[in-house]
């Protein structure tokens, strides 16, 4: 449960164990047992009237209206750009979402993984696609929060908004923007630690939390932040993942869940994240790193499987299992995997031959589904599994993507 404008860190045993239920949100957290739930409510409670002078009602990110929406009216696509792979296309096209995404979400940014997806996304604009001024905007955002990370000490969707601060340390070098989750993550390391009740229990997190360690080892030169994200990612890889689908779970709850034709259901935005993830750690991780070619391994399995999945018009589908069950194509997933092919591709894990037509395909079809405003559509809403959604609707994480997708689109154009 985040109070938004209450910038204090609580700590403490109650404070340090607190789940809320999140219904209906893409990172629902862990309740406690229900003989503590009393007890640390009131603590809780307690503490946060006394240490906020005001604090606002808790708000979930599907009900937040700076999210993203899906209007009912039909928009008018985008005619003023192409899908070819040349630069200057491909940064006309990111600074039109882009544009668009900053004037309609600047007065809403918060600490939420759902912003803190779209602002790694500003971050990764190339210089040349006016990035400087996206990440000025970004600067403002850890100047408002005084660059600390959400509320929840351990959470990893609460860590994730520490990629930007961090992104922006390594430009300015001002240590101010990395203390407050630096701090965070020892707290967290400190913690008892159960492979049997993994931290990181859901794939989402995978995007989430890792990527902020490896940029805080890298940043801090301190190893203890690569292994300690090394060890939970395979505690999280080993729960998760499916070797013989080379795809992720969403969580265990879906280990029997299946589409109409049959087939395990495996989401689509879920997986993007952990694609997106592996490119994220791979990109800081040391080349020397004992386990990295594990990540590569498995960046390489999932992405074989993927460009299997890839559909005529580019794009994948929220089911990925069960493509003629869902009419429309999903953008958030599909830009992340974009992002991941294309990294893969500059990275040299990918074998250009092959993947570089997926991409080409992809940026195309992601292309496509840019409105005439800047509007980038067909998004799933906050969730946790393949669902319905419009033509229309459109999430500041999905945009987050499409700007990380387009970063490595563009270094891969001519």
């Amino acid at each position: 449960m985040a109070f938004d404008g209450c910038p204090q860190q609580f700590s403490g045993p109650a404070i340090n164990r607190l789940r809320a239920n999140q219904e209906n949100s893409e990172h629902p957290s862990e309740l406690l047992p229900k003989h503590l739930w009393h007890t640390v409510a009131i603590a809780t409670l307690t503490l946060l009237l006394f240490s906020c002078a005001s604090f606002g009602q808790p708000t979930r990110p599907a009900d937040n209206p700076w999210v993203g929406d899906a209007p009912a009216v039909p928009l008018p696509l985008a005619s003023d750009l192409s899908p070819a792979l040349k630069r200057k296309d491909v940064s006309r096209a990111m600074q039109k979402v882009a544009d668009w995404q900053l004037a309609r979400a600047s007065d809403g940014f918060n600490r939420d993984w759902t912003f803190a997806a779209l602002y790694a996304g500003f971050m990764a604009v190339p210089e040349a696609a006016n990035g400087g001024k996206y990440q000025d905007a970004m600067l403002l955002v850890g100047k408002k929060f005084a660059w600390q990370p959400g509320p929840r000490l351990a959470h990893a969707d609460d860590l994730a908004v520490g990629q930007a601060y961090l992104d922006l340390y390594s430009r300015y070098r001002n240590p101010a923007m990395i203390v407050p989750i630096k701090d965070r993550m020892d707290a967290v390391m400190e913690l008892p630690d159960d492979a049997q009740k993994p931290l990181w229990w859901w794939c989402d997190a995978l995007f989430m939390a890792p990527p902020v360690l490896a940029k805080l080892s890298k940043a801090t030169g301190e190893r203890k932040y690569l292994d300690f994200m090394d060890r939970e990612w395979w505690i999280t890889s080993v729960l998760l993942y499916s070797p013989k689908d080379s795809l992720f779970f969403r969580d265990k709850s879906y280990f029997d869940a299946h589409e109409a034709n049959g087939n395990s259901v495996f989401w689509s935005r879920g997986n993007g994240w952990v694609f997106a993830g592996l490119a994220r750690v791979l990109a800081e991780m040391p080349p020397d790193y004992p386990s990295r070619p594990k990540y590569v391994a498995q960046f390489q399995q999932m992405a074989q499987k993927l460009a299997s999945l890839q559909g005529a018009d580019g794009l994948w589908r929220a089911g990925l299992l069960d493509e003629a069950d869902y009419k429309l194509p999903e953008i958030s997933g599909s830009a992340f995997f974009t992002y991941g092919f294309a990294y893969g591709i500059n990275s040299g894990f990918l074998d250009r031959k092959i993947y570089r037509p997926v991409v080409q395909r992809a940026w195309q079809g992601l292309v496509a589904h840019i409105y005439q405003d800047g509007r980038l559509g067909s998004m799933q809403a906050v969730g946790a599994a393949p669902g319905a959604f419009t033509p229309t609707s459109s999430y500041v994480y999905g945009t987050g993507g499409f700007l990380l997708a387009g970063s490595e689109v563009y270094r891969l154009a001519h």
